[in-house]
């Protein structure tokens, strides 16, 4: 008998039509199994759940646009508490170390005159940015729009309970159902699998993070089950957790692996495919993920038992 397929997505996609958008997902995972040899048929989309918070999101985010956000966040000074920013930079000095980006490096890129770094002085995480936005295939736009969402989901109540409720309810108590989740999702699914799972008797057989940016330090840190006792767990209502990565993804940045995502216990590993192609201009797109044939079959042969 086939299983309940649930997305979970990420962000910027608030404005539009969840219909239309679950479409979008499903096409592209049919496009990916399509690459199989043989070619793999398309899942049915009516064994498809799709909890969308697009709209909640960006409405409790100030409703601004994604890309008029990106602009303040880059090119500007947002209206954050030091908290955010600490996280934001912390975060995006993360990944510009990643990438061997140096403070004389970020300096000469700024145009500013900067004396001071830190989080509380905007124009240096502003010039870490500008720096990041520079280098092949990295938007600083995607980084901070993903961080900012990130930490919101994170660290606010009300955003945190409305993104729950919709995921909660594409879940069927009992049923087996595969969840794949993206980007921010992944923050989301994760949270969700691992602290209802057990009380509301879910059975999730194969869980599948792609784009994932759980092993980034300040999010790992955040993340509610880490820093209690026990770490890291593979949710005990999953099975299997099979994580999918574009190594030159950056919202991503690490591989959900020993070494910058410990599991305790140690048991149940999280298996990882580091070697996705994601052809999209970030090298996060959903799509790209998706399109890739064996993430689409993962999905499929789990979906059909």
């Amino acid at each position: 008998m086939a299983r309940e397929l649930v997305f979970v997505h990420g962000r910027g996609q608030g404005h539009k039509d969840a219909a239309a958008l679950k479409r979008e997902w499903v096409d592209c995972l049919a496009a990916g199994l399509a690459k199989n040899d043989p070619p793999l048929p398309p899942i049915d989309e009516s064994m498809v759940r799709f909890p969308y918070y697009g709209d909640a999101l960006d409405q409790m985010t100030a409703g601004t646009p994604p890309d008029e956000a990106a602009e303040v966040i880059v090119k500007g000074e947002p209206q954050l508490d030091a908290g955010a920013k600490r996280f934001m930079l912390s975060v995006f000095d993360e990944i510009r170390s990643e990438q061997g980006v140096s403070d004389e490096e970020v300096l000469a890129a700024s145009g500013e005159q900067i004396t001071e770094k830190g989080p509380l002085n905007w124009p240096w995480v502003r010039a870490v940015l500008h720096k990041l936005d520079t280098m092949p295939q990295v938007s600083a736009a995607t980084i901070a729009l993903a961080t900012y969402d990130v930490y919101q989901y994170l660290t606010n109540g009300v955003i945190r309970r409305k993104i729950d409720t919709g995921m909660m309810g594409a879940m069927t108590a009992g049923a087996e159902s595969v969840v794949v989740a993206h980007s921010l999702g992944t923050v989301v699914a994760y949270t969700l699998l691992q602290r209802e799972g057990g009380p509301r008797n879910w059975n999730v057989p194969l869980f599948v993070t792609v784009g994932a940016p759980l092993a980034v330090n300040a999010i790992r840190n955040l993340t509610p089950g880490v820093g209690e006792v026990g770490g890291n767990r593979t949710p005990a209502c999953v099975k299997t957790w099979f994580n999918a990565m574009d190594p030159r993804d950056v919202v991503a940045l690490y591989p959900l692996d020993v070494e910058h995502f410990p599991l305790t216990p140690p048991d149940r590993p999280i298996e990882n495919k580091t070697d996705v192609d994601n052809p999209t201009d970030n090298r996060h797109g959903i799509s790209g993920y998706l399109g890739d044939p064996v993430v689409a079959k993962r999905i499929y042969d789990a979906v059909h038992g």
